[in-house]
C-alpha cells in the first residue's frame, strides 16, 4: 500500500475507551500495526506493533507494569517506544532498538491516534461535539463494525440521504426520500447534503418517540468532515413548523449520529458511532432501543457496501455516477487535495 493512500496528519478513532485495558491490543491503522495498552495510571498508550529485533509483533509478549515486553528474547519497550531492556545483554540495550510511538488522546468514550508527523499532533484539531456531557442531552452507548470496504465507500454512503429509501426500509426510510431535491453546500474540511421533507409520517426508527409522528416536518443533514468523520443530522417538528430559515420549535427532536470511520488497509475499515439527543435524556430504554435499531441499520449498510466494494474493485464494465453521488464525488476531492498537500 502507498504510502500516501490515506490522509496522516489527523486523528482517527482506534478504539472504545472500554475496548483498551491492562491487556496488549492489537490494531491495524492506514496499513500499519499498533498495539495499545493503558499505562498503570489509566492513560492509553500506542506503539508500532513489531520489535525492531525480528519484528515478532509485540501484542504477542506481555504487558509488564507500564512497559512491553517481547516474547521472543524480552526486549522492553516503554510507552514511548524506547527501549528500557534487553535482558540478553542488560549492559548494552542497542541504540537502534526503538519503536515508533503514537499520539493518543483519549475523548466522547473514544481512543483516538495521529499516525502523522507526531509533532503536528494538535488537541485542537479534534472534533468538538456540541453539548457532549451537557444534561440537557443523551447519548446512546459507542458502537463499533469491522466492514471489509474502503472507508470512502463509507463516506459515500453516509453523504447519500437517498439509499435509506431502499436499504434501510425498516428504520430510516419515509416519504420523500428517495426523489426530493437536495441541497449541497462545502468548505475547506467539510461536505453538506440537507433537505427538509413537508409533512410526512415519521419513518420507522423515530415513530414511537415523536408525540406529533403521524405528520411530521423532517430535515435529513448529512456531513462529512476531513478525514471521514460523518455527522448525520435528523431533525423533527410537527408539520407546518419545519422549513429552512426558520427557528426551531420548542418541541423539536434533535438526534445527531457521530461516525467515525478509520481506514485499516485499502479493503477494510473500522466504524465507530454514537447518538446524540435532545429530548427523554434520562430514558434508558429509549437510547438502548434507538441503538439497537441503529445497529441493525449499520449492519444493513455494512451489507451492501461490502458487496459494493467487490464490485467496484473489479468491474466487468464501467460504473457510473448518479446526481445523488455529487456531494460524495466533491468530499472525495477534498480528500485527494489534502492528501496532496501532505505529500508536497
Amino acid at each position: 500500500m502507498q504510502d500516501n493512500a490515506f490522509i496522516r496528519d489527523t486523528w482517527y478513532v482506534c478504539a472504545r475507551s472500554e475496548d483498551v485495558g491492562r491487556a496488549l491490543t492489537a490494531r491495524t491503522i492506514l496499513g500499519e500495526n499498533v498495539v495499545l495498552f493503558r499505562r498503570t495510571d489509566g492513560s492509553v498508550a500506542a506503539l508500532e506493533d513489531a520489535c525492531p529485533h525480528r519484528k515478532l509483533p509485540l501484542s504477542n509478549g506481555t504487558l509488564d507494569g507500564d512497559t512491553v515486553v517481547c516474547g521472543y528474547h524480552g526486549l522492553t519497550f516503554d510507552g514511548t517506544g524506547r527501549c528500557v531492556a534487553a535482558p540478553t545483554q542488560p549492559d548494552a540495550i542497542p541504540r537502534r532498538a526503538r519503536v515508533t510511538g503514537y499520539p493518543v488522546l483519549e475523548r466522547y468514550g473514544l481512543v483516538w491516534i495521529w499516525m502523522g508527523d507526531s509533532d503536528r499532533a494538535d488537541p485542537a484539531a479534534l472534533i468538538d461535539i456540541a453539548n457532549y456531557g451537557d444534561p440537557g442531552w443523551a447519548s446512546t452507548a459507542r458502537g463499533a463494525l469491522d466492514i471489509a470496504c474502503h472507508y470512502l465507500w463509507i463516506t459515500d454512503n453516509l453523504l447519500d440521504p437517498s439509499h435509506v429509501a431502499w436499504v434501510h426500509l425498516t428504520s430510516f426510510a419515509g416519504g420523500g426520500t428517495d426523489n426530493l431535491p437536495l441541497e449541497i453546500s462545502e468548505d475547506d474540511d467539510r461536505v453538506i447534503v440537507t433537505r427538509w421533507i413537508p409533512g410526512q409520517p415519521a419513518p420507522p426508527y423515530y415513530a414511537p418517540f415523536l408525540p406529533f409522528a403521524e405528520s411530521c416536518d423532517r430535515l435529513q443533514h448529512y456531513e462529512c468532515r476531513l478525514p471521514s468523520v460523518a455527522v448525520n443530522m435528523s431533525v423533527y417538528t410537527p408539520a407546518g413548523t419545519g422549513g429552512a430559515g426558520k427557528p426551531l420549535p420548542d418541541d423539536a427532536f434533535v438526534n445527531i449520529s457521530y461516525n467515525f470511520m478509520t481506514p485499516v488497509d485499502e479493503d477494510h475499515s473500522l466504524y465507530f458511532w454514537f447518538q446524540h439527543r435532545n429530548a427523554r435524556q434520562d430514558d434508558a430504554e429509549m437510547s438502548e432501543r434507538m441503538f439497537a435499531g441503529a445497529t441493525m441499520a449499520f449492519n444493513e449498510d455494512k451489507a451492501v457496501l461490502e458487496q459494493v466494494h467487490r464490485g467496484m474493485k473489479n468491474p466487468r464494465t464501467p460504473a457510473l455516477n448518479l446526481g445523488l453521488d455529487a456531494a460524495a464525488m466533491r468530499f472525495r476531492k477534498l480528500v485527494e487535495r489534502r492528501i496532496a498537500r501532505e505529500a508536497g
